[in-house]
């Protein structure tokens, strides 16, 4: 088999589209060594981060820089997050850094990695474990704190996109020890009265302590386990946590977890119009394709119609009759030429004829006599000319 040759430009762009489509790359936090620091006069800061076995070019460009309450150092330990990538132009793989955290909070950093390690290897973030989000639901509910952000956001939001969509709340904990214990008992009563048609849980940003909750590998079970749908909408748009990784569908604040789960009025009467055309469109087109098919049925109908065959019969006969009367005619008109022949044979050879010419018949007791040895003797005989006959004894003169 030939393989395809590919340009330089093809397998980079290539390459970049695996590694950007791929979850785990795109959403990475990593522990490392600064080192070939550059803050560039463009604004955007150049490094390499290394440990004891390798390094990888990194990038944090000016628009993420200006978040940075610190200034990187060369040989300071931290720990980025940000996403992986090919730079096409001289197919470098690099990070590209939207946090950077001093190493004192490295040890979170490190359980957390820990644990989306293990559950990713375990397909806990498998997309074929991922359940739908319906795109009408009709009751959504929210697991979050009462009296936050998040909740205000979310009703805000939704309220804002559609007012037909019910709203239930369980307030729970979302910071603090032991938080993630009423999340999970939220999803749970959720599943348990089976009351709405997806579930959004979430929380404001903040700090990697105070979104850890999020973190915990029970709650991750919890999301795991859940008949319904669950949105993750956990802090803003650079924050991830496991809820993220393992829910059905990552939202980067709660309010477009609201954006996701709620459907805007306008587009469903939108869609229903548009289902409404295609509707009548098939229905039309149904209507049309069985008025074609009744049609060409009706025809051949027609064509095999009784009264088709008993009409071609009457053409048939017709032309049986005609037959036979021709044949009828031709024969009488043979029969009619042999008896003319028979006719004028018989003429011919009618003895009557003869007498017409002179000749004459002689008869002995209704027999005809046609030799002198019949006159021999005298006796009674008849003669018959043309205009009759004559009747007398003859003696014959010996």
């Amino acid at each position: 088999m030939k393989i395809k040759t590919l340009s330089v430009s093809e397998v980079n762009n290539y390459l970049k589209k695996i590694i950007d489509n791929d979850f785990i790359l795109n959403n990475l936090s990593v522990k490392g060594e600064i080192s070939n620091l550059k803050y560039h006069t463009s604004g955007h800061i150049y490094f390499s981060l290394k440990d004891e076995a390798g390094k990888v070019n990194c990038v944090m460009f000016r628009n993420r820089v200006e978040f940075l309450n610190f200034r990187l150092e060369e040989g300071m330990s931290v720990v980025i997050c940000g996403r992986a990538s090919v730079y096409t132009a001289n197919g470098s793989f690099q990070l590209y850094c939207d946090e950077i955290e001093k190493e004192g909070l490295g040890d979170l950093f490190v359980k957390f990695e820990k644990l989306k390690d293990r559950l990713s290897r375990e397909g806990y973030f498998d997309l074929e474990n991922k359940k739908t989000i319906p795109y009408m639901p009709r009751r959504i509910g929210i697991v979050t704190s009462e009296t936050g952000a998040a909740v205000r956001d979310i009703i805000n939001v939704a309220r804002r996109r559609n007012n037909l969509v019910d709203l239930v709340l369980y307030p729970a904990k979302v910071q603090g020890v032991g938080a993630y214990e009423t999340v999970i008992d939220g999803i749970e009563y959720f599943n348990k009265v089976k009351s709405v048609d997806v579930i959004i849980i979430g929380r404001g940003g903040g700090s990697i302590e105070e979104l850890w909750n999020f973190n915990e590998e029970e709650l991750a079970m919890a999301i795991f386990k859940s008949k319904i749908p669950i949105i993750s909408a956990v802090g803003h748009e650079v924050d991830y946590t496991i809820s993220d990784f393992v829910s059905d569908l990552r939202a980067a604040t709660p309010s477009q977890g609201a954006e996701i789960a709620v459907p805007l009025e306008s587009d469903i009467y939108k869609k229903l119009e548009e289902s409404k055309k295609w509707l009548e469109n098939n229905v039309e087109n149904k209507i049309r394709s069985e008025k074609l098919k009744i049609e060409s049925l009706e025809k051949i109908l027609k064509l095999n119609s009784p009264m088709n065959k008993i009409v071609n019969n009457y053409i048939v006969v017709d032309r049986l009759k005609e037959a036979l009367e021709n044949n009828v005619i031709n024969k009488i008109n043979i029969e009619k030429e042999r008896l003319r022949g028979l006719n004028n044979l018989l003429i011919a050879h009618n003895p009557v004829n003869l007498l017409q010419r002179g000749y004459a018949i002689i008869e002995d007791d209704a027999k005809i006599i046609n030799s002198v040895e019949n006159l021999k003797e005298k006796k009674t005989i008849k003669i018959i000319l043309k205009d009759g006959k004559v009747e007398g004894d003859f003696t014959p003169n010996i």
